[in-house]
């Protein structure tokens, strides 16, 4: 190994995010996959998982045992909220960079472990979306809200997915309020006849959760304006298109002393 290998721990590699993960880490030169953690299949090799790229890695149940048995610089983690939260707060124990691809964190959360990361002079990147036209996507909405006050987004994903919105949409309606004033949009006598059928809202923007099978991840952001309508749109096909994203976060980690919510603050 030389100086420049990142040796790399990843856990939830099963995940159809995380198989992808380990294919893209073994094909990556300067990435050492170093062990990964899943919690059914301690003291196995990911050889022995199914659906995982047959290589000769330890599997462990536990991040804690993991990182005492094994030296790494960086965590990957594509496993759920709780699981992120938790496995951050022992990497930064254990002096690695966490890259989460998880999303469901709270404002507190992220204050919480940035606070963290601060302490620990550590790098952490948390992406509600890895995918790099996702966060192309975001920041021309959050341009385009400097002129249209109008907006609603639909995000659609799979229906194994555990948290709505996504991620993503709450990270674009933030980034739009950044360059939108609160506001009521639609008739002001506006009712619904069926709850909930105008969707969520962050600050008036309203937000639209579509769950189906046969979806990846996709989501518009439409903006009204006098006489005209603007549509910006993303799709991912296939859970690949979110590895480039995963590879630039784990790369600029290293650089990092500082928790990053957001690949869009990572790019140039």
């Amino acid at each position: 190994m030389n100086d420049q290998t990142i040796r790399i721990v990843l856990a939830g590699p099963r995940g159809k995010m995380g198989s992808e993960a380990v294919k893209m880490v073994a094909e990556t030169k300067n990435f050492e996959l170093i062990a990964a953690v899943d919690s059914r299949n301690n003291g196995k090799q990911l050889k022995d998982l199914e659906g995982v790229l047959p290589l000769e890695v330890p599997v462990y149940d536990d991040l804690e045992d993991c990182l005492i048995a094994n030296e790494c610089d960086v965590l990957i983690d594509l496993t759920t909220p709780e699981t992120g939260r938790k496995h951050m707060e022992i990497a930064f124990r254990h002096g690695v960079r966490p890259v989460v691809g998880t999303t469901g964190f709270s404002d507190q959360d992220v204050t919480e472990l940035s606070q963290i990361a601060n302490e620990k002079r550590l790098g952490a990147v948390i992406a509600p979306n890895f995918a790099v036209g996702a966060v192309l996507m975001m920041k021309f909405s959050q341009m385009a809200a400097k002129y249209f006050q109008d907006v609603e987004i639909i995000e659609q994903h799979h229906d194994q997915k555990l948290d709505a919105p996504s991620g993503t949409a709450v990270k674009t309606a933030q980034m739009i309020t950044q360059n939108r004033d609160e506001k009521h949009q639609g008739h002001p006598d506006e009712k619904e006849t069926i709850q909930g059928v105008r969707g969520g809202s962050i600050e008036g923007i309203r937000i639209h959760s579509v769950r189906l099978p046969g979806l990846v991840a996709h989501q518009e952001v439409l903006f009204g304006g006098e006489g005209q309508t603007l549509t910006i749109r993303h799709d991912s096909i296939n859970r690949a298109s979110f590895m480039p994203g995963v590879k630039l976060a784990v790369e600029t980690v290293m650089k990092l002393d500082t928790l990053v919510y957001g690949l869009e603050n990572i790019i140039d």
